[in-house]
């Protein structure tokens, strides 16, 4: 018994020791259908991640990818409901009667891109939304995890969407580690005010503010973001239409602003380009 225990930790090791490493940098861009149009291929979102990633040594594609997006109160998802599923199992989610990702996480599958699964919550129960996310795409290997927009969570209840407690954060994240304990859940706000005051574990804290006037003060306010929420890992979306007016003046806006986040907070994990502007970095043909 005592060999055949020793065997299999020797196996164990083995096996961790070629398990690819988690990267310290996730690098690439945020996908929705309202933010880009027409909405571009698969490949050209592997390209384009790519490329993004491509600029920061060792970081890993990665796309954050909105499948339900707020309507009034509900969350609209853009696959269908599970089979056999009644309206008054899921109020204030609404279904489609196809699924617009499925290609997609395909391809991202053989890419090796990871995709964070997004949802903009509305008045829907948040672990409903996990648990349908997670059961019809967790099977694809290029899934990490889960976001939340909180900005519309609840958003007709309290403008720029309601505070997430501790206990609720909590929930949230034992919910989407039911379905892989590897999965993280990304919460994203600009408010700092509006996530948890001091949950951490499982976390990452994305920051997704905009219309800075410089480059300098978007790292002055991303630098304070980092320190709020340190130790958890932090990320950024940036590229928006309201800060164009410096950025495009930069020889290569992505590389500049994500070199310049990467020096400033050390717990910085993740960097994305949002779709409203990708394609003016990375036009489609």
């Amino acid at each position: 018994m005592r060999r055949s225990l020793g065997l299999l930790l020797a196996l164990l090791l083995l096996l961790s020791a070629c398990a690819p490493a988690e990267p310290t940098l996730r690098a690439g861009l945020r996908a929705s259908h309202y933010g880009i149009q027409p909405f571009p291929d698969p490949d050209w979102w592997v390209d384009s991640a790519t490329s993004m990633a491509a600029r920061f040594p060792d970081a890993a594609p990665t796309v954050i990818w909105i499948v339900g997006v707020v309507n009034d109160e509900d969350c609209w998802l853009n696959f269908p409901a599970p089979e056999g599923a009644t309206p008054e199992a899921y109020p204030r989610i609404l279904f489609s009667p196809t699924d617009d990702n499925a290609a997609y996480l395909d391809r991202f599958d053989e890419a090796g891109v990871r995709v964070w699964l997004q949802v903009e919550p509305g008045s829907a129960d948040v672990g409903q939304l996990i648990d349908l996310m997670l059961d019809r795409y967790g099977d694809h290997p290029s899934v990490i995890g889960v976001g939340v927009d909180v900005e519309w969570y609840r958003q007709t209840e309290c403008r720029n969407g309601c505070a997430v407690g501790d206990a609720e954060a909590a929930a949230w994240v034992e919910r989407v580690r039911a379905h892989d304990r590897r999965y993280r859940l990304f919460l994203k706000h600009w408010l700092p005010e509006r996530l948890p005051p001091t949950e951490r574990e499982g976390l990452l804290f994305l920051d997704d503010s905009q219309q800075f006037v410089s480059l300098e003060a978007m790292v002055e306010e991303f630098q304070a973001w980092g320190e709020h929420f340190a130790p958890a890992p932090v990320g950024f979306q940036f590229g928006y239409p309201a800060d164009h007016g410096w950025w495009a003046a930069f020889d290569d806006p992505p590389a500049t602003i994500g070199q310049a986040l990467i020096e400033a907070v050390p717990n910085l994990t993740d960097l994305y380009w949002v779709d409203f502007t990708a394609d003016q970095l990375w036009p489609q043909e």
